[in-house]
C-alpha cells in the first residue's frame, strides 16, 4: 500500500507529488492521459509559485525555459497604439513546467503511470482503492483529486461543482507558428466592438499562443477552433496580408465560468487544483492557485501520515481553501471584467487583470 495515490499529472498534481517524495512519503501518480502533452495552455508563472518550485528544485530547469518580462503590443481597430512592459512572474508553457517537474519527481523515484485514469474509488477505515482504466486496482493511505475542471475523482465522491458555466463558448485557443511575426511582443489586437485576438510568443518555441474571440457561424453559434478559423480571426483582427499562420499543434474552445467544490474531502480522499474550483483567466491565476492548494495539501497529508492529530490538518485543508477558492472566484471575476472595461479603449488590454 502506498502512502498517497495521486489522480492526475498536471502542475497541481506534480507539485504535491513532488512536496510528498521529499517528505519521504511513497507516492504514485496515475494520469487518464496516454502520454504527456505539449500545449501551452497555463502559461504565467507567479512569484509566490517560483518560490514554490525553487524549495521543490525545480526551478532552474524553468527559469532556464521561460521568459521574464513580456512587452504587451497593443492594437486598436488594427492601429498600434502602445508597447506595456510587464515583470510579473515568468512567462513559460504548461508543458514545460509539466516536464520540469516530472523530471524532478522521476530524480526522487516517481514516475507517473499513463493511460490510468481513475474509474472507481472505495475507502475503508484504514485507506482508499482506486480502480483503474487499464484494470488495476491500487491502494493507498490517502488519494489526491489533481485531475483537472472535468474531475472524475470528484464525480465519483458524488461532490457538487457548484457555480455556472456559460452555456456557450467564449474563447478559440492555439498554439499556431507565424512567421514574419515578431516574437519580441504579445500581441494584443482589440477592436470597438470588443472582441480581439492575441498572439503570445512561448519561450523556448517557434510558436505563439493564440487566444481569440471565437467566430460565429450563419446562426450566431461559436465555431470551433481550427487552423483555418484562427487565420480568419488573424486577418480580421491584424490585417497584416503577408503572415499565414501554420501547424496548430493544440486548439482548444473555453467556456468562461466559476464553479467551486462543494467540500475538498470525503474520508480519505481530497480535491485540489482544478478539480476543486475553476475561474475566469484574467490574471492568469489558475495554475498558480492550484500549485498553492499542492504546498497546503502536502503539509496536510504529511500531517495526517504522522500522528494522531493529523486528521484536524486535513480538516483545516478543507476549511482553508475552500475560502481560499470563494476569494479566488471573487477575485478573478473582478479581474475579468477590469479586462473586458480595459479592451475597449486604445491603448489598453490585459495587464489591467494583473492587478
Amino acid at each position: 500500500m502506498t502512502d498517497v495515490l495521486i489522480a492526475g499529472s498536471g502542475p497541481t498534481g506534480l507539485t504535491l507529488a513532488c512536496d510528498l517524495a521529499l517528505r519521504g512519503l511513497a507516492v504514485r501518480v496515475v494520469e487518464q492521459r496516454s502520454a504527456p502533452h505539449r500545449a501551452s495552455r497555463g502559461k504565467g508563472i507567479t512569484r509566490p509559485s517560483l518560490e514554490v518550485f525553487t524549495r521543490l528544485g525545480a526551478v532552474e530547469k524553468m527559469s532556464a525555459a521561460g521568459r521574464r518580462g513580456v512587452v504587451l503590443r497593443k492594437y486598436f481597430d488594427r492601429v498600434h497604439v502602445r508597447d506595456t512592459p510587464t515583470d510579473d512572474g515568468l512567462l513559460i508553457g504548461q508543458w514545460q513546467v509539466e516536464e520540469a517537474l516530472r523530471e524532478r519527481l522521476a530524480a526522487l523515484g516517481v514516475e507517473v503511470e499513463y493511460g490510468a485514469g481513475v474509474t472507481a474509488i472505495t475507502q475503508g477505515p484504514a485507506g482508499v482503492t482506486a480502480r483503474l482504466a487499464d484494470g488495476r486496482a491500487v491502494s493507498a493511505r490517502y488519494a489526491a483529486g489533481c485531475d483537472g475542471g472535468r474531475s472524475a475523482v470528484r464525480r465519483l465522491l458524488g461532490i457538487p461543482f457548484e457555480g455556472h458555466t456559460e452555456e456557450r463558448d467564449t474563447m478559440v485557443l492555439g498554439d499556431v507558428v507565424a512567421p514574419g511575426l515578431s516574437r519580441d511582443f504579445w500581441h494584443q489586437w482589440f477592436s470597438s466592438d470588443g472582441t480581439g485576438l492575441m498572439l503570445c510568443p512561448m519561450p523556448g518555441t517557434d510558436t505563439f499562443q493564440l487566444q481569440a474571440a471565437p467566430e460565429l457561424d450563419g446562426h450566431g453559434e461559436p465555431m470551433p477552433a481550427s487552423l483555418e478559423g484562427f487565420q480568419r480571426l488573424f486577418d480580421r483582427h491584424a490585417a497584416l496580408p503577408g503572415i499565414r499562420l501554420a501547424e496548430a499543434g493544440w486548439t482548444a474552445s473555453w467556456r468562461s465560468g466559476a464553479r467551486m467544490a462543494a467540500r475538498l474531502r470525503e474520508g480519505r480522499v481530497l480535491l485540489a487544483g482544478d478539480a476543486a474550483h475553476v475561474h475566469p483567466i484574467a490574471g492568469g491565476l489558475g495554475l498558480n492557485s492550484g500549485v498553492q492548494d499542492a504546498v497546503a495539501l502536502g503539509r496536510a497529508v504529511a500531517a495526517a501520515l504522522s500522528g494522531p492529530d493529523g486528521q484536524h490538518a486535513l480538516d483545516d485543508y478543507e476549511a482553508q481553501r475552500l475560502t481560499a477558492a470563494a476569494e479566488l472566484l471573487s477575485d478573478t471575476a473582478q479581474r475579468m471584467r477590469k479586462v473586458m472595461a480595459a479592451v475597449r479603449e486604445p491603448g489598453r488590454g490585459t495587464e489591467a487583470g494583473l492587478r
